[in-house]
């Protein structure tokens, strides 16, 4: 048994981290260079305007190293295409399920599986998708799922004054953190063979 990938998406669709483990396959969607600048150094912790949103400029992929960290700008190898069609197809199931089920779902739509893998789904009351792509021989794990949400996005993300909400996660401590806890998980198998 193993973890193949991991994605936190915001209620508008912003994949806000993605974390891959034993992910064999790549999608097939050419990858995009993101470089996120940070606010001007200039500007005053305690100003009264807001900072202004980081800026995103798409780089050609050629761009010499993709995890350069120049002059503080960390650029980061995203396919948005993949992403994107994660959450379409996330909200699609959702609404399918909701529509086609003869009994009232409490819970909704919580996993489904294909003949190669099992993506596993949580969504919290303020609208934050986890999902969590496995082999076929894991069980139910919305506890875990609630885990990652609850003791490290929530106490390591949302709680942390430098970590913006609505982009993506740029704490280290939280994707070492992450790291360990889905390492550490009875199903994730260092040889996935």
């Amino acid at each position: 048994m193993t973890v193949h990938n991991l994605y936190l998406f915001d209620r508008n669709g912003v994949c806000l981290h993605y974390s891959e483990w034993h992910r064999k396959k790549q999608a097939g969607i050419p990858k995009e260079e993101v470089t996120r600048a940070p606010a001007q150094s200039g500007a005053s912790p305690n100003a009264h305007s807001p900072s202004p949103a980081p800026l995103l400029q798409i780089l050609a992929p050629s761009h010499p190293n993709p995890f350069s960290l120049n002059n503080r700008n960390l650029t980061l190898p995203l396919s948005l295409q993949e992403y994107k069609l994660m959450y379409g197809m996330l909200f699609s199931i959702r609404s399918f399920v909701s529509k086609m089920s003869p009994l009232d779902m409490k819970d909704g739509f919580l996993a489904f599986q294909t003949s190669r893998y099992k993506l596993h789904y949580y969504e919290t009351p303020t609208g934050i998708k986890v999902v969590m792509n496995t082999d076929l021989g894991v069980g139910p794990i919305r506890d875990v799922l609630h885990h990652i949400y609850s003791a490290l996005y929530v106490e390591l993300v949302v709680k942390n004054p430098l970590c913006p909400l609505g982009q993506t996660v740029q704490s280290e401590l939280f994707r070492s953190r992450l790291d360990s806890y889905v390492r550490s998980l009875p199903f994730f198998s260092a040889r996935a063979g």
